[in-house]
């Protein structure tokens, strides 16, 4: 249960950096935290792929800070994010044991819990601070750190 929990969880982390959830799964397959060798996402473990991954995450951070950014609720952001969190949740499970399937899931209700309240909160932060910067790196903050204690607690 705390796998799927896990899958939910980076799921989550999907829907408020697209890109973030991605480059910390591909780290820990790296790194030899998460095991994906002998699945069908090996590709996350390659050398150069934490280090794309990381490159799309860092763009994706600088993006959201243009006003020209699209919301992330727009279809193709939605489900560029339900992807990506089905994908990260499914090689969170499938590193220790569980199915495929259900990781999928997990990580893309995880992606629509993460887009659509992560933009409720950033809305609501960015009108207590005032502005929206403040709000967008506090967002940040919470999915950087979020997804390293998440793939880290799958070692």
């Amino acid at each position: 249960m705390l796998l799927y929990l896990a899958a939910l969880s980076i799921g989550i982390i999907g829907g408020l950096r697209a890109m973030t959830a991605p480059a910390a799964v591909s780290w820990g397959a790296y790194l030899g935290l998460l095991n994906l060798s002998s699945t069908w996402l090996s590709f996350l473990a390659h050398p150069v792929s934490p280090w794309i991954f990381t490159l799309l995450a860092i763009g994706e951070l600088i993006a959201d800070q243009l006003p020209s950014t699209p919301s992330r609720k727009a279809s193709g952001a939605f489900i560029t994010r339900i992807v990506v969190g089905g994908v990260c949740g499914a090689a969170v499970t499938m590193a220790s044991g569980g199915n495929f399937l259900g990781g999928i899931l997990a990580g893309a209700v995880g992606a629509v819990i993460g887009t659509l309240g992560g933009a409720a909160f950033r809305k609501h932060l960015a009108l207590a601070f005032g502005k929206d910067r403040p709000a967008a790196f506090v967002e940040d903050a919470i999915a950087i750190v979020g997804a390293v204690l998440i793939v880290g607690a799958g070692s």
